[in-house]
């Protein structure tokens, strides 16, 4: 039987503490978050009748700052999932150097299955039953999947309104009007850029002899598409929840993002044609591919960009690139990292490559705080120098312990968590 998300986050932890040499006492503290709170929600549906929804909260460790996360609407959250996705943002922030804890929330629901309206109460319902655990010095929650800025700007008015005070900065990935930052939209997969380019430079290999494959073509992954598109590489192949498209002669992101948009499907140019995915042969240069397809093609680069637990002990085997670059949060279990590793395949971690979101939330909150906002080459040029300098820290400490790359993240941050700790004495 497979691990639980938050087992192989414990996991994660237990080898980290094993290299730094952890007493019991704070392996205790950090094997379990402060706390889950836990609610139900209802929600008044269009057609009149009444909807219960269970909503979570995880806060995971605020020795270094207030909780940090974000809220997911999606059938498929859990309690046992929001507590390892806040452990790994407590280790995401930490890894990085920013002052905060690890925080995530969710509600267990289909948001496709409401309207804008529904989702509009159920969002303001979730703040109803959490608002007081929230705060800007307290613990901040952000956008997260099937969640948006839109919702976010809904939920900071109730929490406005709830406490009567004025407080941008209880929530990021707000909209610009309400104090969100600029470059918020694409700063999770330009945080990735940045740190793949650093590491395209250790190994020196250029973007123009470089293939990519992307699973997941939503937020972060189209723009990480675009992105590395327009830097030179060749994107060949990208997927999204319904399927995926291959094209060995590379793939304009942001065609294959209008088609989606327009049609609901990915696709692609090949040979000056446009093909979606009923349209597409099963073999050929430009053919529709499974998720599961797309993470064994042999390419330089692979980028899970979508859930956690992609890449397990049943396909890890059978992945081909010479470098993972996980946008998700969790896309690799701790049974297959091991088998990437004995493969000599070079994992950037998702507590790494997927930190730039969070980054440019706490940007945010710093502008919230001093109602003084930057322009987006300001917030790009500080998350820049971040995101290198992170990158270089892991790989130092990668180096000098001579462990992978997530596992050297780890120590990083746990060992700034452990400090924070032992400096308030506990």
């Amino acid at each position: 039987m497979a691990n639980t998300a938050f087992q192989n986050a414990l996991a994660q932890l237990a080898t980290a503490a094993e290299i730094l040499k952890f007493s019991p006492e704070v392996v205790r503290a950090l094997y379990s978050p402060d706390r889950v709170l836990k609610a139900d929600v209802t929600v008044r549906l269009d057609s009149g009748a009444e909807k219960t929804f269970t909503a979570f909260r995880s806060q995971y460790n605020d020795a270094l700052g207030p909780y940090k996360g974000g809220i997911r609407f999606h059938q498929n959250v859990s309690e046992d999932e929001v507590k390892a996705l806040s452990f790994w943002m407590m280790v995401k922030c930490a890894a990085v150097g920013l002052p905060l804890g690890g925080g995530k929330g969710g509600v267990i629901v289909n948001p496709k299955e409401l309207s804008a309206g529904e989702i509009q109460r159920l969002s303001r319902a979730y703040i109803q039953a959490f608002y007081k655990h929230l705060g800007p010095t307290v613990d901040v929650p952000a956008p997260d999947v099937y969640t948006t800025p839109e919702i976010m700007g809904w939920m900071l008015d109730e929490y406005e309104k709830l406490t009567g005070t004025h407080a941008p900065g209880m929530i990021t990935g707000k909209p610009l009007s309400l104090g969100g930052s600029r470059g918020r939209g694409s700063a999770t997969a330009q945080g990735g850029v940045f740190v793949l380019e650093e590491l395209m430079k250790k190994l020196g290999k250029k973007p123009e002899e470089t293939t990519v494959a992307i699973q997941g073509f939503g937020n972060a992954g189209s723009y990480m598409a675009k992105i590395l598109h327009g830097l030179g590489y060749k994107i060949v192949a990208v997927s999204d929840s319904q399927g995926g498209v291959y094209n060995e002669e590379g793939i304009d992101p942001q065609k294959a993002e209008k088609l989606k948009k327009a049609g609901g499907q990915l696709g692609c140019y090949c040979i000056g044609t446009v093909c979606t995915l009923e349209q597409m042969p099963s073999d050929g240069p430009c053919r529709a591919i499974s998720n599961a397809e797309l993470l064994e093609l042999a390419v330089d680069v692979l980028v899970p960009a979508a859930l956690e637990n992609q890449i397990t002990a049943e396909n890890a085997s059978r992945v081909k690139a010479k470098i993972i670059a996980e946008l998700a949060n969790g896309p690799t279990t701790p049974e297959a990292d091991e088998i990437l590793f004995q493969k000599g395949i070079l994992v950037i971690p998702d507590v790494l490559t997927n930190a730039g979101g969070v980054t440019v939330s706490y940007f945010e909150q710093v502008q919230n705080a001093s109602n003084y906002y930057w322009t987006e080459a300001e917030v790009m040029e500080k998350l820049k120098k971040i995101m290198v300098d992170a990158f270089n820290a892991v790989w130092a400490t990668k180096e000098k312990y001579n462990i992978k790359m997530r596992t050297a993240a780890f120590v990083l941050a746990l060992t700034r968590v452990a400090q924070a700790m032992r400096d308030r004495g506990n």
